[in-house]
C-alpha cells in the first residue's frame, strides 16, 4: 500500500508568532495566520520588547492570555523554546508551525504542508516556497543548502520570478524557520534551535540535525508564504546579538559547518575556510573595503579561537552525523558550483564593479531523483575538473609558488645561477638542435644536449614562446611536482589525505626551492617526473602481462627526458633497476628492464657517446656549473635532513617532521618488505649524495672547478622515504580509532608529519626566492657591439670573480638555452684563453692577432671594471675604445679580422637524426595505453584506479 492510501493520522498544529518590532508586517501575517482554510489548534504570540506597538498588535488578535512578553535580548530559538515549555501536549502528532512576524503565508499554505505531511511519513520537517514581500512574483527559497565553507546557496537565479518551475515537493538540506512546520517529536529529539545561533543560519543548523537524525526535510512549493526578509535586509535593528550582521552570518556559517560534517571532511572544509576566508579578505580590500575584510577575518577567528565550544556542539550533534552523512552531502552545494560563482566574483571585479558579496545563488544546479532522495548535481565539467584533490593541490601549491616567486614573474628576461638567461624562441631551438655545426661561441661540431629538443617541442605547444615554457618547467616546479607526486601514487598509497601528504611534502623539499632559486632547469624537469618514475617502475616488476610492457616503453621515453637534463638520473636509476630485476625474479621482468633502461640509449645514443667521452660530465646538469651555486663543504646533518645545499635553502628543521614520520614507520611491524625497500632506495640515494658533494668536478668550458650539486640522488632519497611514511600510515588511522594512548599518537604523528610542506611553504612565502635566479636579468652583450655584429663578429666578454678572470665568445647576440652544454674544440679554448689574459696583462700585440683568427671583432668588460683591466686594454695598440663607463666598457679590434671556415660536420648527424625521430615514434606508440579490458596473452588487465598488487608478501 503506497503511502498517499494510508489512512491520515490526526494533526494538532500550534502556530508560534514571534514578533520584535514588526508591527509594519505584523498586522497582515496575523490576518493570514487566521484566514488558513485549514485553521491552526492553538495560536500563540511571543513579544521580544517590541517598542512600536507588536506586542499590542498580538494581544488584540490573540488576546492577553495566549501572548508571552520577553526581553529584547530573546532570541527567536529562545522566543519558541520558552513557549513549547509552557505548553502541554496536543492531542494526536502534534506540529509546530514557526512564524516570523514579516511572514503572510497564503490561505492554503497549512493544509499543502499537511497534505504533504501525509504522504511521507518520514518527513519531518516542512517549508513553504517563499517569495518577496514587495515584489510578490520574485521567488526567495524554494530551500537552502550550503556548500563547505558555509557559502548560502538557494539554487535560484537573482530576482527570479516564480512561473511554476520548480512546483512539486522536494528534499532539501534546510527551510526558513519563516514558515517552518516542524513535528512536535522530532523538535523534542534534536533539542529545538541552537541558543549560540540567535539569528541567521539557526535553522540551517536545525534542519540538519532533523536529516542527521534520520528524518527528512522538505520544501513544498503548493505552500507559498511572502517573506519580507526584514532582519537580512537591515529593515529593523537588530539588538539580539552586539556583532555586526555580515560577521554573525559568516560566524554562524562557518559554525554550522564546522559543527556537524563528520571529522575527515570537516578537516577538507577547515582548509578551505581559510584559504577561502584569506582570498576574500584580500579581494576586500582590493576593492577598498576594509570594515568587510575586518569581518571575515574576525568571523573566522571566533570560530577557531573558541575550539572548546566547538568540541562541545559536535559532541552533541554526534549521534547519527556519519552514519547520515550520505544523504545530506547529496544535498551540499556541488563543488563546481562554487568554483563558477568564485568566476563569477572574479570578473564582476575585474570588470569594475568590485567584489560584491552574493546571495549566494547560482544558475548551473539541477536536480534529480535517485532512491527518494533529490540529488544536486553540477550541470558543467567544473565539478569533476575543481573537485578533484589532486587539482585542488595544484592550485594550492600554485598560490604559494606564485607568492614566493613574487619578484621572478612579469619581468623582462629569466635568468641567473645555472639558467641561461631565455632569448629567442622554438624556431631558434629547433636551429640549434638540428645543425650539424654550432658557430655559437668558437664554433662546434658536437652533439646539441637532446633537451634542446624537449624545449624547442614544448615551445612550440606554447606558442613558440621560450621563455614561457622554461617558466612552466623550472618556476611551476612545485607544484607540477605535487600533482605528479599525487597523480603517480593513486595505484600505490591508499587514502587520499596521505597521498595530499604525501604530495605536498615531496614538491616543497628543499630540492625545490633550491631548484627555483639557483635557476636548475634540469633538476626542475627530474623532481616533476621522478614520481612517475616510481610509478611506472611498479607497474613494471609487476610483471602483469602487455600492461607492465606499456609500463617499461612509457619509463624508457620518460627516462630519456629527465636524462638528457640530467644524466645522472640514468645510472641511479639503472642500479635500482637492476637491483629490483634480480629481487623481484618474475616473468617477463628481465625484459621489460632492458626495454626500460634500453629506450633512452636507443634516444640519445650520440649523444651519451660524447657525454661518457668526459665522465665528469654525468654529474652535471642542464645549464652552467658556478662555484657559488654549491656549497664545497657541505655538512652530513645537511644531507641527512635532504638539503642539498646551495641558494634557496629552508632551515634544517623544517624537514624535521617529515624524517620523524619515515623513522616512526621503522616501529611499525607490517609491510616490513616494503619498509626495507623503501628506506634502501633513501640510504641510496643519501650515499649517492655524499660521493656527488664531495667529488669535484669541471664545468663544461673549464672555467670552474667544484663539488657537483647532490639535489638529484637527495630526490631520490626523499622519494623513498615518503614512500614508506605513506604505506604506514594505514597502521595509524588503527591507532586512532584504538583510543587512549594510541589515539593521542596517532594525531602527535600526524601533526608532526603535516609540519613539514606547512612550515616549508610559510618559510617559503614569506622569505620569497632567494638566489641569484632574476626575472630581470641585463643584457651583457653590450648594445654598441650587438648593432656591429650583424656580419657574424665574434664578441669576446671578459668578467673578473673571485676565482680569477673568465671568458665567453658571444656571436651577435646572447646564449640560446642550450648553447652552453655544447663542448667547444679544447685547442680553440685553450688558445683564445691565453689571448684573453694576455690582453689583460698588457702583452704584445700577438694576443690581438688570435683573437682576430677566429673571428672576434670586439673586447666588452662586464662590470664590475676594474682601473687596471681598462688601462691595459687601452695601451693596447691593437684595440680602439669606443665605449667605458662604470656598467660597460668596449673596445675594437682595429686589424681586420679572419672568417673562419664552416666544416661539414658529421655526415652520421642527419641519418641519427632521422633514426631518431622512428624511435621516438615507435617507443611513442607502444607505450601508448591500449585497451583496458584485456590483452592479447589472455591476462585481465588491471584498472588504473585500483592499487596494484604488492610485490611480496607482508
Amino acid at each position: 500500500m503506497s503511502s498517499t492510501d494510508s489512512p491520515r493520522l490526526h494533526h494538532s498544529v500550534t502556530a508560534i508568532v514571534v514578533s520584535h518590532d514588526g508591527a509594519r508586517w505584523l498586522g497582515e501575517t496575523l490576518d493570514a495566520l487566521l484566514a488558513q482554510t485549514r485553521p491552526v489548534d492553538r495560536a500563540v504570540g511571543v513579544d521580544n520588547g517590541s517598542r512600536d506597538g507588536s506586542a499590542a498588535l498580538l494581544t488584540g488578535v490573540l488576546g492577553p492570555k495566549a501572548v508571552l512578553t520577553l526581553p529584547r535580548s530573546t532570541s527567536f530559538g529562545q522566543a519558541v523554546a520558552k513557549v513549547l515549555d509552557r505548553l502541554g501536549p496536543a492531542g494526536g502528532r502534534e506540529w509546530i508551525w514557526l512564524l516570523h512576524d514579516d511572514c503572510a503565508p497564503d490561505a492554503n499554505a497549512l493544509q499543502a504542508l499537511l497534505h504533504a505531511a501525509d504522504a511521507d511519513p518520514k518527513a519531518g520537517v516542512l517549508g513553504p516556497k517563499l517569495r518577496d514581500w514587495l515584489d510578490r512574483r520574485i521567488l526567495l527559497e524554494i530551500g537552502v543548502t550550503v556548500d563547505r565553507t558555509g557559502r548560502r546557496d538557494t539554487g535560484l537565479e537573482a530576482r527570479e520570478f516564480d512561473q511554476g518551475q520548480y512546483d512539486g515537493v522536494r528534499d532539501v538540506l534546510s527551510v526558513s524557520s519563516a514558515g517552518m512546520l516542524i513535528r512536535r517529536d522530532v523538535w523534542d529529539e534534536v533539542g529545538g534551535l541552537d541558543p549560540f545561533l540567535p539569528l541567521f543560519r539557526d535553522d540551517l543548523d536545525l534542519c540538519w540535525r532533523v536529516r542527521a537524525a534520520g528524518h527528512r526535510v522538505q520544501n513544498v512549493t503548493q505552500a507559498v508564504a511572502w517573506h519580507a526578509e526584514a532582519a537580512t535586509r537591515r529593515r529593523r535593528r537588530i539588538v539580539v546579538s552586539g556583532d555586526h550582521p555580515r560577521r554573525l552570518d559568516r560566524r554562524n556559517a562557518i559554525f554550522v559547518v564546522m559543527a556537524n560534517l563528520p571529522f575527515w571532511p570537516l578537516m577538507w572544509a577547515l582548509v578551505r575556510n581559510l584559504a577561502g576566508s584569506t582570498f576574500r579578505t584580500l579581494l576586500f580590500l582590493m576593492a577598498k573595503r576594509p570594515a568587510d575584510a575586518l569581518d571575515e577575518i574576525v568571523a573566522l577567528g571566533s570560530v577557531l579561537g573558541h575550539p572548546r565550544r566547538m568540541t562541545k556542539a559536535r559532541r552533541a550533534r554526534a549521534k547519527g552525523r556519519k552514519q547520515n552523512h550520505a544523504a545530506v552531502r547529496r544535498l551540499l552545494t556541488p563543488p563546481g558550483a562554487g568554483y563558477r560563482r568564485l568566476s563569477d566574483r572574479l570578473q564582476s571585479y575585474l570588470a569594475g564593479t568590485g567584489f560584491v558579496e552574493s546571495a549566494g545563488r547560482h544558475h548551473a544546479v539541477t536536480s534529480s531523483q535517485e532512491d527518494g532522495e533529490e540529488l544536486l548535481t553540477d550541470a558543467g565539467g567544473m565539478q569533476r575538473v575543481f573537485g578533484n584533490p589532486g587539482v585542488l593541490l595544484f592550485l594550492a601549491l600554485a598560490v604559494v609558488t606564485l607568492i614566493a616567486e613574487r619578484g621572478l614573474i612579469g619581468g623582462t628576461r629569466l635568468g641567473g645561477g645555472a639558467l641561461v638567461p631565455v632569448i629567442g624562441g622554438s624556431s631558434d631551438l629547433w636551429d640549434l638542435y638540428l645543425e650539424g655545426y654550432h658557430q655559437a661561441g668558437l664554433g662546434s661540431d658536437a652533439w646539441a644536449p637532446p633537451y634542446v629538443a624537449v624545449l624547442a617541442a614544448l615551445s612550440t605547444v606554447l606558442l613558440g614562446k621560450t621563455w614561457l615554457a622554461v617558466s612552466v618547467l623550472l618556476l611551476g616546479s612545485v607544484p607540477l611536482a605535487g600533482f605528479s607526486a599525487y597523480v603517480a601514487t593513486r595505484s600505490m598509497i591508499p587514502g587520499r589525505w596521505t597521498r595530499i601528504w604525501l604530495a605536498s611534502s615531496y614538491a616543497l623539499l628543499p630540492v625545490a626551492t633550491g631548484v627555483v632559486a639557483a635557476g636548475r632547469l634540469g633538476t626542475a624537469v627530474v623532481f616533476v617526473l621522478l614520481p612517475l618514475y616510481a610509478a611506472l617502475a611498479t607497474t613494471l616488476l609487476a610483471g602483469d602481462g602487455r600492461r607492465a610492457r606499456r609500463a617499461a616503453w612509457g619509463l624508457g621515453l620518460l627516462l630519456a627526458v629527465g636524462t638528457a637534463f640530467a644524466p645522472l638520473v640514468y645510472p641511479l636509476t639503472l642500479v635500482l633497476g637492476a637491483l629490483a630485476a634480480l629481487a623481484f625474479p618474475r616473468r617477463g621482468v628481465a625484459l621489460s628492464v632492458v626495454i626500460a633502461f634500453g629506450v633512452p640509449v636507443a634516444l640519445l645514443f650520440p649523444w651519451l657517446v660524447q657525454v661518457l667521452g668526459d665522465p665528469g660530465r654525468l654529474l652535471l646538469e642542464a645549464g652552467l656549473h658556478q662555484l657559488a651555486l654549491v656549497d664545497a663543504a657541505l655538512p652530513a646533518q645537511s644531507l641527512l635532513t635532504l638539503s642539498p645545499g646551495g641558494p634557496g635553502m629552508p632551515p634544517l628543521w623544517v624537514t624535521g617532521g617529515l624524517i620523524s614520520a619515515c623513522l616512526a614507520a621503522l616501529l611499525m611491524r607490517r609491510n616490513r618488505m616494503v619498509i626495507a625497500i623503501g628506506w634502501g632506495v633513501a640510504l641510496f640515494g643519501v650515499l649517492v649524495a655524499v660521493l656527488v658533494s664531495r667529488t669535484p668536478v669541471t664545468s663544461l668550458n673549464g672555467d670552474a672547478v667544484a663539488p657537483a650539486w647532490p639535489g638529484v640522488p637527495l630526490a631520490f632519497a626523499a622519494t623513498g622515504m615518503l614512500v614508506v611514511a605513506a604505506l604506514t600510515a594505514d597502521r595509524i588511522v588503527e591507532f586512532r580509532a584504538a583510543g587512549g594512548l594510541r589515539r593521542l599518537t596517532a594525531f602527535a604523528v600526524v601533526a608532526i608529519a603535516f609540519s613539514t610542506p606547512l612550515l616549508a611553504a610559510g618559510m617559503w612565502v614569506v622569505k620569497g626566492v632567494q638566489g641569484p635566479i632574476s626575472g630581470n636579468v641585463p643584457d651583457v652583450l653590450p648594445a654598441l657591439a650587438a648593432v656591429n655584429s650583424r656580419g657574424g663578429e665574434r664578441t669576446l666578454l671578459l668578467r673578473t670573480r673571485q676565482d680569477g678572470l673568465t671568458f665567453t665568445v658571444l656571436r651577435g647576440r646572447l646564449p640560446l638555452i642550450g648553447e652552453s652544454d655544447i663542448p667547444m674544440r679544447q685547442a680553440a679554448r685553450e688558445r683564445v684563453g691565453v689571448a684573453a689574459a694576455g690582453l689583460v696583462s698588457g702583452r704584445g700585440a700577438d694576443d690581438a692577432d688570435v683573437l682576430a683568427t677566429y673571428g672576434v671583432q670586439f673586447v666588452a668588460v662586464a662590470p664590475p671594471i676594474s682601473p687596471e683591466i681598462s688601462h691595459a686594454l687601452d695601451s693596447q695598440p691593437a684595440l680602439a675604445r669606443m665605449s667605458l663607463s662604470r656598467t660597460l666598457g668596449v673596445w675594437r679590434l682595429t686589424q681586420p679580422i679572419a672568417t673562419p671556415p664552416v666544416p661539414a660536420g658529421d655526415p652520421w648527424h642527419d641519418r641519427w637524426l632521422w633514426a631518431q625521430a622512428a624511435i621516438l615514434l615507435v617507443v611513442s606508440v607502444l607505450a601508448a595505453p591500449g585497451s583496458r579490458s584485456g590483452s592479447a596473452d589472455g591476462h585481465t588487465l588491471q584498472d588504473p584506479s585500483e592499487p596494484v598488487r604488492e610485490l611480496a608478501p607482508r
